[in-house]
């Protein structure tokens, strides 16, 4: 997602509240920037027009040779030492990859041209050996979702006990992220105040501060990160996986990714097609798509959200938008927030509740329709002159704990949606004329999420990647997973990899939320795990309810 004031990134897979933020930054972080084109959006590009080869004319991923170069044989030739890490039930280690793939060094004990990434893994369950499926690998989503937290916090425990005892659970955070050499942009009360930066400018002097705001962001990324800001891109962490895999003895990766974890696994499976073994992507990114083209069609998903919770919301006596029609709960809201741009509401703390704050608390209510409820009463007490439950929904969403520290993630996910690809917007001017059409795709959040999509804008370190198509011919049965109303990575996202992918099968869950896969769907979870477990891969074409 967005460094902040922005817009919603993907949030990940269910979990715990450090790990529950498999975001995507899609926003303002995943692909923000002009597009591949010079920014401009293509022909048919309006997220309301459907269809599901926009980005057709992306050039295709070139899969890397089957052959390990021998420079970095040393890297897939470590030994790992494993320890335990106080977590039970699971072991600790740390893995080295090159820095820079072209200029790898020495290998793993060269530490000026290496990164330390850091790894966990289950314990064999029942003090067994090694599990008959081998590994698999997990990433929750972000970029930025730390992977160890979600497998010892969430998977460990959650996935189903027939996934456990086949496999040994594996998480890897990636380079910049959460254990691994994190990407590091602010102190605690600097981001305090760049969350409450108006993101919805009203005036040259607010679009100044707005767009100062993400310079100093930037900067202080590039100060506090140094050289690493310029290798956390997708495709190297992609490689970093590979390593991993060689590392642990494994002739195929087995891998469950959500949100922007499966754009990491479809771009493994791209580079490493013939070493691509059974993969779920759930809540599917399409990498064929611009950064404006994402940041504005995440947009319209958000509106998509928004309506089934002012849906379900008009039809409760107590609903705090009113009891009428689904677009007066919208303008209902659209009041609320105006009244808290001109005067912030307190909190009970020394942090009131400006606009910014307001819709970010909002936005992470979207991403599962079980916190309706609480947003439900968030916004009855907002109304009421107290901004406490939405800024706790707030802080949720950017990861901020109850002493003021904030996780790594609103720091790495800039720094790998910003190297992905070019800037959504190049500046202040090109966003202010974006802004109408965001608001068509998205009345509620549409200016909010047109600003946001300008923070890479300043970004000091130039993108190496680019909007491309994925095919992994060759590779194992891909199973992607696509939700009809899912916020953060629209269905229509889904279709789009799952047509580009040669051997992907296509499941669809008819339902709210981000991701499917143990949400609740039993048909979406027979589908995931009988592929895990058994290798059935679903039908092709699949819906479930």
């Amino acid at each position: 997602m967005s460094q902040q004031p922005p817009g919603p990134r993907a949030r990940s897979a269910p979990g715990p509240r450090r790990v529950a933020a498999a975001v995507l930054a899609v926003t303002a972080l995943v692909l923000s920037g002009c597009s591949s084109k010079g920014g401009s959006d293509s022909p048919g590009s309006d997220p309301s027009a459907g269809g599901t080869h926009a980005g057709a004319d992306a050039p295709p991923l070139k899969p890397l040779s089957a052959r390990i170069p021998e420079n970095l044989r040393p890297y897939y030739e470590q030994k790992l030492s494993w320890r335990n890490c106080g977590i039970e039930g699971f072991e600790c280690a740390s893995l080295r990859v090159p820095l820079d793939y072209d200029e790898p060094g020495d290998g793993p004990d060269d530490t000026g041209h290496s990164v330390r990434l850091a790894v966990t893994r289950s314990k064999p369950q029942g003090g067994g050996g090694r599990p008959k499926g081998g590994s698999l690998h997990v990433n929750p989503g972000g970029p930025g979702g730390s992977a160890i937290d979600y497998v010892q916090q969430a998977a460990g425990l959650a996935y189903p006990p027939k996934v456990r005892e086949h496999y040994t659970l594996v998480g890897m955070d990636p380079r910049g992220v959460g254990h691994s050499e994190p990407v590091e942009c602010l102190s605690d009360k600097q981001m305090d105040s760049y969350t409450r930066v108006d993101q919805t400018p009203d005036s040259e002097k607010e679009t100044d501060a707005l767009t100062a705001a993400y310079e100093r962001f930037a900067k202080g990324c590039e100060k506090r990160s140094g050289k690493l800001l310029g290798h956390v891109s997708t495709t190297e962490a992609a490689r970093d996986m590979d390593v991993l895999r060689g590392v642990l003895g494994d002739k195929k990766l087995n891998y469950v990714g959500a949100s922007y974890g499966t754009y990491l696994g479809a771009t493994y499976a791209g580079l490493f097609p013939k070493r691509s073994g059974r993969m779920v992507l759930d809540g599917a990114m399409d990498p064929s798509l611009s950064a404006r083209r994402v940041n504005k069609e995440q947009t319209a998903g958000f509106e998509t959200a928004f309506k089934a919770f002012a849906k379900d919301c008009v039809g409760q006596s107590d609903c705090p938008l009113g009891t009428g029609s689904v677009s007066e709960a919208g303008e209902a809201l659209g009041d609320f927030f105006e009244k808290v741009d001109s005067k912030p509401l307190k909190t009970g703390s020394s942090r009131p509740l400006t606009e910014s704050l307001a819709t970010t608390g909002v936005i992470r209510a979207m991403y599962d329709e079980g916190s309706w409820p609480q947003l439900r009463e968030a916004l009855a007490a907002g109304k009421k002159g107290d901004g406490a439950p939405l800024l706790a929904l707030s802080d949720d969403y950017y990861e901020r704990g109850p002493d003021g520290e904030y996780s790594n993630i609103m720091y790495a996910n800039p720094a790998v949606n910003c190297l992905d690809a070019p800037p959504a917007f190049s500046d202040a001017a090109a966003a202010r004329k974006a802004v109408p059409s965001f608001e068509k795709a998205s009345p509620v959040f549409g200016r909010n999420f047109a600003w946001a999509a300008l923070n890479c804008a300043e970004w000091p370190v130039k993108p190496t990647g680019e909007p491309h198509r994925i095919a992994a011919k060759g590779a194992d049965p891909i199973v992607v997973v696509g939700t009809t109303r899912d916020p953060a990575t629209p269905y229509r996202w889904a279709q789009g990899l799952a047509g580009q992918l040669s051997s992907a099968r296509l499941v669809t869950y008819e339902g709210d939320g981000h991701t499917a896969y143990l949400r609740g769907s039993d048909c979406v979870d027979s589908a995931v795990t009988s592929y895990l477990v058994q290798g059935k891969p679903p039908k092709d074409g699949t819906t479930c309810h």
